[in-house]
């Protein structure tokens, strides 16, 4: 076996180049806004926490961002804890709770249909983390078609 040379990494070295910008950092122009909607159960996979990091940093940029959660999407807008809510049973519990909670607190709206709440998932509405609005199921292709008709950008998010 061939001999290793290099020296080995420690905990504080960089792998990759971290200051290299390759596009310029778009900003919202006033007025344009932006929706991601969230279709993908919560802690199924990282879809779900990485668009909402995108949805704040959509916020940031100046864009008029909403979340819509729908179907299996609701999932990431109920409250959870254990023993007790809002208590962190292991490291990343309470991750989208905090993600939609710091969204709301910089300005960002949060929809989540009535439908899959109840009828899927068989939840109450007071069973969402406070401030995120409950909607008609018939308002879920309406409020992507509102920011359709405003030129908004929008971020679908689906999985199965």
């Amino acid at each position: 076996m061939p001999e290793v040379t290099a020296p080995a990494h420690k905990t504080g070295d960089f792998f990759v180049d971290y200051e290299e910008k390759v596009f310029p950092d778009v900003k919202a122009e006033p007025g344009e806004k932006a929706l991601v909607t969230f279709h993908t159960v919560a802690f199924e996979g990282s879809i779900g926490l990485v668009n909402m990091l995108q949805a704040l940093r959509l916020l940031r940029k100046g864009f008029e961002t909403s979340m819509l959660l729908y179907g299996p999407g609701v999932t990431l807008g109920v409250q959870r804890g254990f023993p007790k809510l809002g208590d962190e049973a292991f490291p990343g519990h309470q991750n989208f709770a905090n993600q939609i909670g710091k969204f709301m607190a910089e300005g960002g709206k949060v929809y989540a249909c009535r439908f899959a709440l109840q009828a899927l998932y068989g939840h109450g509405e007071p069973a969402l983390i406070e401030g995120i609005r409950p909607i008609n199921p018939l308002d879920v292709l309406d409020l992507v078609l509102m920011h359709r008709k405003d030129g908004a950008f929008i971020l679908d998010t689906w999985t199965l």
